[in-house]
């Protein structure tokens, strides 16, 4: 009888790890391997949570391609086809072949509690305060936020700082919000989920309004939403997304809430 029952045992045993094969397809994601609080190389990112989600609806295992979101990342990854999929984009990107969004996100004034409180880029306080904003590559282009400054004249006190800074030191962003709470400048303009993340990380005490005027004269956008970007002759997977995005809309919204990022009406 106890022969029996082992064997019966066993047969179930070998059945369960028959169902629980290692999935046949594989969902490969473009990331950065040191870009919290979207995707790190641990898998600590929202994007990250994000592209376990679509890897469990498609039955799929997930692989990552891993490099640095600067000059040059789609030709490296997507169009390189050594990945097939940007989790995060702006919906007008034109380097591949959008989902429909899943997020609406802000650029953001950040002040430390007790510190001056800015709600437009009109605010007479930001002639006086010191301001940082974030510069992106090499050749520190300028973000929307010090497009909007320069506009107004408002230059000599505002204090840049490199989007991608030192890939040896971890989440290199951050470093604008670290002089924040360091006191070397008074208030931040930074791109919304990056600050929400920060303020829950960090558990200090942020002040974070969503800039206005939301589009600055004559086109300069500080909202945008976010989607998901593949190979423009992708389009059936380009769907296989949009569907998954639709059906698995709270799911999504509970991770970008974990990570407190800042999220608009569209």
């Amino acid at each position: 009888m106890l022969m029996a029952v082992v064997a019966v045992g066993l047969a179930v045993a070998t059945a369960a790890i028959v169902v629980r094969r290692a999935p046949a397809r594989v969902l490969r994601v473009c990331a950065d391997p040191n870009n919290l609080p979207f995707s790190d190389q641990k898998g600590r990112g929202f994007e990250n949570e994000i592209a376990e989600l679509l890897a469990d609806r498609m039955d799929a295992r997930l692989e990552y391609t891993w490099f640095a979101q600067r000059r040059g990342f789609v030709r490296n990854t997507l169009r390189a086809d050594r990945c097939d999929v940007i989790i995060g984009v702006p919906s007008s990107f034109e380097l591949a072949l959008v989902t429909r969004p899943y997020y609406r996100s802000s650029y953001v004034f950040v002040t430390r509690q007790g510190g001056p409180d800015i709600e437009s880029f009109d605010d007479p306080d930001l002639r006086r305060l010191r301001v940082g904003v974030h510069l992106v590559g090499d050749d520190y282009t300028n973000t929307p936020p010090a497009h909007a400054l320069a506009a107004r004249g408002v230059i000599s006190n505002v204090r840049g700082y490199t989007l991608y800074g030192d890939y040896r030191e971890p989440h290199p962003p951050s470093r604008i919000l670290d002089a924040l709470l360091a006191d070397e400048i008074d208030v931040a303009i930074i791109w919304g989920p990056l600050a929400g993340w920060y303020a829950a990380t960090n558990r200090v005490s942020l002040k974070i309004e969503p800039v206005r005027p939301q589009i600055d004269l004559p086109f300069l956008p500080m909202v945008f939403d976010i989607s998901m970007g593949v190979r423009r002759t992708d389009l059936s997977f380009r769907d296989e997304l949009d569907r998954i995005i639709e059906e698995n809309r709270p799911a999504i919204d509970r991770i970008l809430e974990k990570y407190g990022v800042p999220r608009l009406t569209p």
